[in-house]
């Protein structure tokens, strides 16, 4: 049944994926087509008018500029005759290159014909120069060159161009008038098609998302029941029923799951085993309800001691515990066994039949260490146990550390009685 309810629930949510994407795809298409037709005619605007209009403007202050300045300072003897041929042949290529450009553009069919009669002429003032470079070779004095007949021509070639550049802005205008007209109608389009999608997505969108939210409604109900369900199998599954402490089974998670990350970080890791001192003999003499009150007592201590996010305390099995602490050096991991010892004492708990005292006391394996990938997990468990044993035999009622977790080198042990 949830499989179905499940299947459903992807039906609906593919059906409201298509209709985006459809409505996506169209907005998309006609924006591309349109956007392409708004590029034609900024280039037509621009490239087709503007442009233009610089070529023919720079021609014609070559033609005023260059040549007349040129013409005129060598007719008052300022510049040699080699300056003159120079400036000249220069100010001509400079103008056949600004026409050619000019032709190379876009040109309607009503244009050529006065285009060809503008090159003629352009050709023809052109020679005009070259002939006063030939005169010039052939040895005429500048001086004699005829300034009204010059001035003629430069007026001459001004006209005939400069109604070429008043022709291109005519087009601009005309173009940039046709272009805004055309943009707004675009818009308008744009704007019409895109609202009636989002409004019919919207309405879809509405009683699609109504139908899965009554879905999910659902759905969250069954799945915080579930939750609840799970929390007490995790609780049961995971704590020991005793002492309220994590039991085994949750050690084999924590501690594989805590030594992966600390070997990722490089960062501390602190296993410790502890064992309460003469726990049988205590059984024996006050009983099996006393000794549970005991084993309660010392893991309230445990739970009062070690309180971080990243502190886990666990019954391992009897009257074994094991603590797990993360990013805890030695030295902390020192004071913390010790203090342990002590709380386990200061609760005077009476034992007769102790060897060490007459309260219940309890020992502590401490094995500490930077994690890195070179570490064995076995290794840590196993020098915590092998410190707990040299505690017990050391006398009890104490803790001894390690910081050697090496499986080749012997074992250097710092002990530490608790007066």
């Amino acid at each position: 049944m949830q499989f179905i309810e499940a299947l459903k629930l992807r039906s609906k949510l593919l059906f409201i994926f298509i209709i985006i994407t459809i409505g996506l795809l169209v907005v998309g298409i006609v924006g591309a087509i349109n956007l392409n037709n708004m590029k034609k005619n900024l280039d037509s605007l621009y490239f087709g008018s503007l442009v233009p209009v610089i070529e023919l403007s720079n021609i014609l202050q070559i033609y005023h500029g260059k040549l007349a300045n040129t013409v005129y300072k060598a007719k008052n003897s300022k510049i040699s005759s080699s300056e003159v041929k120079l400036q000249i042949n220069i100010a001509i290529t400079n103008i056949n290159k600004e026409w050619k450009n000019y032709e190379s553009h876009f040109k309607r069919d009503e244009e050529f014909q006065y285009m060809e009669y503008t090159a003629l002429e352009i050709k023809s003032i052109n020679n005009y120069f070259f002939k006063i470079l030939k005169a010039m070779n052939d040895g005429y004095d500048m001086k004699d060159l005829s300034i009204g007949s010059f001035e003629k021509k430069i007026a001459h070639i001004h006209q005939i161009i400069n109604k070429l550049i008043t022709y291109e802005v005519t087009v601009a205008k005309y173009e940039r008038k046709n272009f805004l007209k055309g943009y707004d109608s675009v818009l308008r389009e744009v704007g019409s098609i895109l609202g009636m999608i989002i409004f019919g997505i919207m309405i879809i969108s509405y009683y699609v998302f109504k139908s899965i939210q009554n879905d999910q409604t659902a759905l969250e109900i069954t799945t915080k029941k579930l939750k609840r369900a799970n929390k007490k199998l995790e609780n049961v599954s995971y704590t020991d029923s005793l002492t309220g402490l994590y039991n085994r089974r949750y050690f084999n998670v924590v501690y594989n799951r805590e030594l992966k990350r600390a070997k990722r970080t490089h960062s501390y890791v602190t296993f410790m085993m502890l064992d309460i001192d003469y726990f049988k003999q205590y059984n024996d003499t006050y009983g099996h309800i006393e000794g549970d009150f005991a084993l309660k007592s010392v893991a309230k201590v445990l739970k009062d001691a070690l309180k971080r996010p990243s502190d886990f305390v666990f019954r391992l099995g009897g009257e074994e515990f094991g603590v797990l602490l993360t990013e805890t050096a030695e030295s902390n991991s020192s004071v913390i066994a010790r203090n342990i010892c002590d709380f386990v004492r200061a609760r005077e708990i009476k034992h007769e039949n102790s060897k060490v005292s007459e309260f219940v006391t309890i020992s502590i394996g401490v094995a500490c260490c930077i994690a890195d990938e070179a570490l064995n997990e076995e290794v840590l468990i196993t020098r915590a146990d092998e410190m707990l044993y040299k505690a017990k035999e050391s006398g009890r009622d104490r803790y001894n550390i390690t910081t050697n977790v090496s499986e080749a080198t012997p074992i250097v042990v710092n002990k530490e009685a608790i007066a």
